[in-house]
């Protein structure tokens, strides 16, 4: 798989729901780093099993719907792809409206996502989720108080 049609797969997977065909797309020792993590949230997660037990309950929050944008750009380095996409659906507990924009890099090497570095904004989820209190709660089994 290119990192181009594996960007593809990982979008399809998050839009059906399917959280451990998300983790799946990992290599075995793959990372998931949140640069821009608010204090409270992770900012890296190490292995393909600590990425889908983050991502189990990620359906219970977010009913994603739609990618409304993205586009792929190539690196210099064949195996680094960067893709900006926004994505649209609901917030599970308040049936608010979600809309998010991302910024990923992504490392592809055997077919499998080594590293995946998501620049998405902690500020927006949080206000999204009602607060960073929530925002860690929901995403990080943080103490919601």
């Amino acid at each position: 798989m290119t990192p181009s049609e594996l960007v593809d797969r990982a979008l399809a997977l998050l839009l059906a729901k399917d959280m451990a065909g998300f983790a799946g797309l990992w290599a075995e020792s793959g990372v998931l780093e949140f640069p821009f993590a608010p204090p409270g949230y992770p900012t890296r997660l190490d292995g393909r099993a600590a990425i889908e037990e983050y991502m189990r309950g990620y359906p219970d929050i977010v009913d994603m719907r739609e990618i409304t944008e993205k586009s792929l750009h190539r690196s210099v380095d064949p195996e680094v792809v960067i893709v900006e996409f926004a994505a649209a659906g609901r917030i599970v507990a308040t049936d608010a409206p979600y809309q998010m924009r991302y910024i990923a890099v992504i490392t592809v090497r055997d077919n499998a996502i080594q590293l995946y570095r998501d620049y998405w904004s902690p500020h927006a989820a949080a206000e999204t989720l009602g607060g960073t209190d929530h925002l860690v709660t929901a995403f990080a089994g943080g103490t919601d108080e």
